[in-house]
C-alpha cells in the first residue's frame, strides 16, 4: 500500500484537545483537557493525516452541548470535532498516497487516521486552502444553498443579512449582490461595516453596537425586506421580523448570539408579523445539500475566478491556542472565516 514503514513514524506526537466538561456559557480552556500520545500507523483501509488547517465555527460550540441536534454531542474524553485540512503521511488505501491533501471533519488535533469515507482529496494549487474552507466549505455552501434555495432570491429582491462579517455573511452578502439584490449587511464596529461596503460591495451596514437596529433597518427597507439571512438570532431576530415585506422569506442559518446562553433561548417577541405577512421560515442544515456540492462550487469557483466573490478569512496561528482561538468566535473578534494554522504547508 500507500505507506512507509511505520518506523518512520517512531517519535511522533498527536497533541489533541479533548472535552473535559460541558461548557457553561462561552467556552473557556478548562472546558478542554491537552494531552500528547503517540502516533498510530494506519491499519488496513485507513489513512494517517496532518492537519495544516482547523476550521473554527460556531457549530463547535453546539457539538459540545449535550442538547438534542443534527449530530451526536461530542461525548467526554472524546477528541472535539472540527473541520480540518491535513496532508496524507501514510496509507493503507489505494485511493490515497502520502502527499495527497484531504478535507474532512477529522478533530481538534495535529494527526488523525481516517478512512476513505471522512476524507476529500483538495487541490491545495489550483485552490489556496483558507479559500478550501471558507468560500468552497462549509461556510460558502450554507451561503449559496441558503440564499438559491431556501429564500429564492431573485433580481430587485431587498436582502438583510445578520453576521455579515462572518464566514457565511461575507459570502452572503456578496451572492446576493451579483444576483441583482439590494443588500444591507449588520456587523458589530465600524471597521465591519465599512469592509462589507467598501471591499465586499454590499449597498449598506448597520452597526449593532452603536444604532438602534429596529429602526435602522426600517430606514433602509421602507417598503419591508423580502429576504433575512439570520446568522445571529436574539433581539436581531425580533428586528428584522418587525420589518418584513409581504411574502418575505427567512432563512434561520445560525443564532450565534444564543449559543453561550445560561438563562435559556431567547425566543423572537415578534412573530405575528409573520403571519400578518404570510412569510416562511426555514431551517437552513448545509449538510442536507452534501450530493449537491459540486455544483454550488463550480458557480462560486467561476465567482471568484470573475471577481465578483472576495473570499475573506482570519488565520490564527498556534494549535497551543486553539481554545482561546474558539472563543474569538463569540467575542467578534473575526472578520470572516476563522482559521486556526496548525502546521505550515
Amino acid at each position: 500500500m500507500n505507506s512507509p514503514d511505520s518506523s518512520a513514524l517512531h517519535g511522533l506526537v498527536n497533541r489533541r484537545y479533548l472535552l473535559a466538561r460541558r461548557p457553561v456559557g462561552a467556552p473557556v480552556r478548562d472546558d478542554f483537557r491537552y494531552v500528547e500520545s503517540p502516533v498510530k500507523a494506519p491499519a488496513a483501509g485507513q489513512v494517517l493525516v496532518r492537519a495544516l488547517y482547523l476550521s473554527i465555527d460556531p457549530a463547535m460550540r453546539g457539538w459540545m452541548s449535550e442538547a438534542k441536534s443534527y449530530m451526536p454531542p461530542v461525548a467526554l474524553g472524546d477528541v472535539i470535532r472540527a473541520g480540518m485540512a491535513a496532508r496524507v503521511v501514510a496509507s493503507q488505501d489505494p485511493a490515497f498516497a502520502p502527499g495527497d491533501t484531504v478535507t474532512g471533519i477529522l478533530g481538534a488535533q495535529d494527526y488523525a487516521l481516517a478512512t476513505a469515507d471522512e476524507l476529500t482529496k483538495v487541490d491545495p494549487v489550483a485552490v489556496p486552502l483558507p479559500v478550501r474552507l471558507s468560500a468552497l466549505g462549509v461556510p460558502g455552501m450554507t451561503a449559496y444553498f441558503g440564499l438559491l434555495d431556501l429564500a429564492r432570491i431573485r433580481e430587485g429582491d431587498r436582502v438583510l443579512i445578520s453576521g455579515a462579517a462572518g464566514a457565511v455573511g461575507t459570502i452572503a452578502g456578496q451572492i446576493a449582490k451579483l444576483k441583482g439584490c439590494k443588500v444591507i449587511g449588520i456587523a458589530g464596529g465600524p471597521e465591519k461595516c465599512r469592509m462589507i461596503v467598501e471591499e465586499l460591495g454590499f449597498d449598506g451596514a448597520i452597526d449593532y453596537k452603536a444604532e438602534d437596529v429596529t429602526s435602522a433597518i426600517r430606514h433602509f427597507f421602507r417598503r419591508g425586506l423580502h429576504v433575512y439571512f439570520d446568522n445571529v438570532g436574539g433581539p436581531i431576530l425580533d428586528a428584522a421580523l418587525a420589518n418584513l415585506a409581504v411574502g418575505a422569506r427567512v432563512v434561520l442559518c445560525g443564532a450565534i448570539s444564543q449559543y453561550n446562553a445560561t438563562g435559556g433561548m431567547y425566543g423572537p417577541k415578534n412573530y405575528l408579523s409573520i403571519l400578518v405577512n404570510r412569510a416562511t421560515v426555514r431551517g437552513l442544515l448545509v449538510f442536507d445539500y452534501l450530493a449537491r456540492y459540486a455544483e454550488a462550487e463550480a458557480d462560486i469557483t467561476a465567482w471568484i475566478a470573475q471577481g465578483k466573490i472576495k473570499p475573506r478569512f482570519d488565520i490564527a496561528e498556534g494549535f497551543e491556542h486553539f481554545p482561546e482561538v474558539l472563543a474569538r468566535l463569540f467575542l467578534g473578534h473575526n472578520v470572516g472565516k476563522l482559521i486556526l494554522r496548525v502546521a505550515p504547508e
